[in-house]
């Protein structure tokens, strides 16, 4: 794993598109000092929800006006129905009312929906308008900010429509996370977990040595963790930025994760409890296509449950989960392609054969109602790293 713990700057490197990832706590009330920095000023459409604008709403008002600008909030609902052409339209109708214009600025404070819905706006008003994102969650600080992926759902599945437009910032506070609710925050580990699996063992393996730090979000843990999972995504995102090849990696977990999500509505499970499922069953589905190792699966299975994500699928057809697949954005040619692991840091991705996917939901749904009770964690296998 490689990270340098006292450097608060990950650079994404797009040529001209080209921006930094800062990260440092109370770095909030220094917003207005930041976007100078950039080369920003004028005014600041603020698109956030009730939330955060609550919690963290004031402090980012007052440093932009005490740096010169002039900002204004657009408040859209928490949760995942903003994340919908309708309030898009919203978001819209409130910059052309308050007149904002090419040089002005569309800043997003929150999580990861306001990320991507104020995103897109900012990259379809006036043709683009600058764009800063301040993630305010785990989610979004560690995945969804960094990388210029933008968007609305489509009620037929997620993240359909939309653009890829970077950032001209993005502006990570830790301390923002200690307000995070306890699901929230859990649910934010997937994506870390993610990142291990596909790209750095060593990171995988940090991760196992500190789950109660991960729990607890310890302070000597969560900075390298954001950090690592920052230097990943941007390595990843600067050598593939429209995702044709290497970037699809990032999906791994989310071709079940998504379908899941659309099948559900968006009111069953939360964004990386859908992606914490969705990494577990397509490792277990890769392991039965012979791609990978039961000790894989059951590493990775632990410590998914050990951070407190779910790993089960719920009761549906093997048709339901094969139909909202197929709405994914990865299908090309009417073939869906899923990422699955190989070795811990490291995966492909393969076309699926329906009928070969549908022997492993067939047979491990089947394992599923003969387990008639969990086995006792203290019964199952032994650990191959000791907890610190």
């Amino acid at each position: 794993m490689k990270t340098s713990v006292s450097s608060n700057h990950v650079p994404v490197s797009l040529g001209d598109r080209s921006y930094q990832v800062l990260i440092q706590p109370f770095i909030l009330s220094q917003i207005g000092r930041v976007l100078h920095e950039v080369g920003l000023s004028g005014r600041v459409g603020i698109v956030t929800n009730p939330v955060v604008n609550e919690l963290y709403g004031r402090v980012v008002l007052r440093a932009l006006k005490q740096a010169g600008f002039s900002p204004f909030l657009v408040v859209i609902p928490d949760g995942e129905q903003a994340k919908s052409m309708h309030w898009l339209s919203k978001i819209l109708d409130e910059l052309v009312t308050q007149r904002l214009e090419r040089q002005d600025v569309v800043l997003a404070l929150g999580g990861g929906v306001v990320g991507d819905v104020a995103g897109f706006a900012a990259s379809v008003y006036l043709r683009g308008v600058p764009f800063v994102q301040v993630p305010t969650t785990l989610v979004a600080q560690v995945d969804s900010s960094v990388g210029g992926k933008t968007g609305v759902n489509h009620p037929i599945g997620k993240n359909l429509i939309g653009a890829f437009y970077q950032p001209r910032v993005v502006v990570v506070d830790p301390q923002a996370l200690q307000t995070l609710p306890k699901r929230e925050w859990v649910a934010g580990l997937a994506e870390v977990i993610k990142y291990g699996m596909i790209a750095d063992q060593k990171f995988f393996e940090y991760l196992e040595l500190h789950v109660d730090g991960l729990r607890e979000q310890a302070a000597d843990v969560i900075p390298t963790v954001i950090r690592r999972c920052c230097e990943i995504k941007a390595e990843v995102v600067g050598g593939d930025e429209r995702e044709s090849g290497r970037r699809r990696i990032l999906n791994y977990g989310h071709t079940i994760g998504h379908a899941l999500e659309t099948w559900g509505r968006y009111r069953t499970w939360n964004h990386g409890e859908a992606v914490g499922i969705g990494m577990a069953q397509e490792a277990a589905m890769a392991q039965f296509l012979g791609m990978c190792t039961q000790e894989l699966v059951e590493r990775q299975r632990d410590l998914i449950q050990d951070v407190g994500l779910p790993i089960a699928m719920p009761s549906m057809t093997f048709m339901d989960l094969w139909r909202a697949m197929q709405h994914d954005k990865k299908v090309a040619k009417g073939q869906i392609n899923c990422v699955v692991p190989t070795k811990i840091g490291e995966v492909q991705v393969v076309p699926l054969v329906r009928q070969r996917i549908r022997q492993w939901f067939t047979a491990s749904q089947s394992s599923r109602v003969k387990r008639l009770k969990p086995v006792p964690r203290a019964l199952s296998r032994p650990r191959l790293f000791k907890k610190k």
